[in-house]
């Protein structure tokens, strides 16, 4: 609650601010009493229900569009008041330069800019009215990420070329999707549309690698029918993700209604035939040939939780020629993974692109990379290979923009062509 209270107090202090901002535009309707009035009952009842969101019972529907407003709002109001800021640097600058200044009259300290310039605007209203409309730019993109990014589902394709790869697994194709956190949708149709995309595919096996969820298993509830269509010849594979723990919910300390909670969703994974890999392996045979399957719980740097143990997992592997590691988060590659150099190829989630940046054929970026090394797509040290898959849910913000929901399809390959 207390984190709650600052939080008011200090939205409410830039609201003042940004307000102040903008009745100093000179804009008429701007100085009216009545955009006085839907300012403040805007952002009162905006403040209300981010309360309401975060400690009463609301339906998901009703959460969702109080974040999303919230979100879109102070995105807006943010960059409105950095360019405030901008002005009120630039304008202090020059009353401080005129306050030194021998010639400066004593009447003009008042003010240090003339009101208006030979065509009748200040420097600042300029200022505070372009402002206004760069704070657009953001709300027009991330109201079209809402719209129609968080549920544009796109297929990426990628070869694996793996020098020992058994002749019987030229040509497999894998499927891999990631970070569901299913709590976020709101568009059940707009979901099963992208499974539907995943089994035209039609892959050989199938990847899970990690968060089911936001925090609850019931978030589930209304998903696991449709979820449970994903299937493949040779099988589906699963891992754990950060926010499968409860962690952001139950807190760190173990408790018996989060190891319900837990223990739920591991049976949500098998319930819908999905084969989850807890610190553990499988071998994936075809034509008496075989392969590894590898999956650790979720191990990440910092904050994250560590539940993953790599030697665990390896125990009885050593005879596989190739071994393919299911591990949600990207971080425990470098720190970690690259280690064990048997292992081939290391398939992961978590980043989500930040569900915001710029994702070309041949150029990416994201504000997440400066996080994240490796954070989307395809990466190799020496004989050892990274995938991380941008997910295929959305987390906070309820769409995308550039970085869109991804079905990954892989095909695995020898280095040399068999005959």
């Amino acid at each position: 609650m207390q984190i709650l209270l600052v939080s008011v107090i200090i939205l409410t202090i830039l609201d003042f601010y940004i307000f102040s901002g903008l009745k100093a535009s000179g804009i008429r309707w701007v100085q009216s009493r009545t955009f006085g009035i839907l300012w403040w009952a805007y952002s009162l009842g905006l403040l209300v229900g981010v309360g309401l969101a975060v400690y009463a019972d609301l339906p998901l529907g009703v959460r969702a569009v109080i974040l999303v407003a919230l979100f879109i709002t102070f995105t807006c109001k943010a960059v409105y008041m950095l360019i405030l800021l901008m002005d009120d640097i630039r304008r202090g600058a020059v009353w401080v330069k005129r306050l030194f200044s021998r010639k400066t009259r004593i009447h003009e300290l008042d003010d240090p800019l003339p009101e208006k310039d030979e065509k009748g605007i200040s420097r600042s209203a300029f200022l505070t009215r372009a402002g206004i409309l760069v704070a657009a730019v953001p709300f027009s993109g991330l109201t079209w990420g809402l719209v129609y990014g968080g549920y544009d589902y796109r297929i990426r394709r990628v070869k694996l070329y793996l020098p020992n790869l058994p002749k019987a697994f030229h040509g497999l194709t894998i499927g891999q999707i990631s970070d569901i956190h299913s709590g976020s949708f709101f568009n059940a149709k707009s979901v099963s549309g992208g499974v539907d995309m995943l089994l035209a595919e039609k892959p050989d096996v199938i990847f899970f690698t990690g968060d089911l969820i936001n925090s609850l298993a019931n978030e589930m509830r209304d998903y696991q029918d449709l979820f449970s269509k994903v299937k493949a010849p040779l099988g589906v594979f699963s891992s754990l993700g950060n926010h499968d723990y409860g962690e952001y919910y139950f807190g760190k300390e173990p408790s018996p209604a989060k190891a319900r909670n837990l223990q739920h969703v591991k049976d949500t994974h098998r319930v819908m035939g999905w084969d989850l890999l807890l610190n553990e392996h499988r071998a994936l045979t075809v034509n008496k040939e075989s392969i590894g399957i590898l999956g650790v719980e979720n191990w990440g740097t910092g904050r994250f939780p560590k539940f993953g143990d790599i030697n665990k997992t390896l125990q009885g592997t050593e005879e596989f020629p190739v071994k393919l590691l299911l591990s949600h988060d990207p971080s425990h590659w470098r720190a970690q993974v690259l280690d064990h150099k048997d292992i081939d190829v290391m398939f992961s989630g978590h980043t989500h692109g930040m569900q915001f940046g710029v994702r070309l054929e041949n150029y990416q970026w994201s504000p997440i990379q400066y996080i994240y090394k490796e954070w989307a797509g395809l990466y190799q040290e020496g004989s050892q290979r990274l995938y991380v898959n941008v997910g295929y849910g959305f987390l906070g913000y309820p769409g995308r923009v550039g970085i869109l929901p991804e079905i990954t399809i892989f095909e695995l390959r020898s280095e040399a062509e068999p005959a």
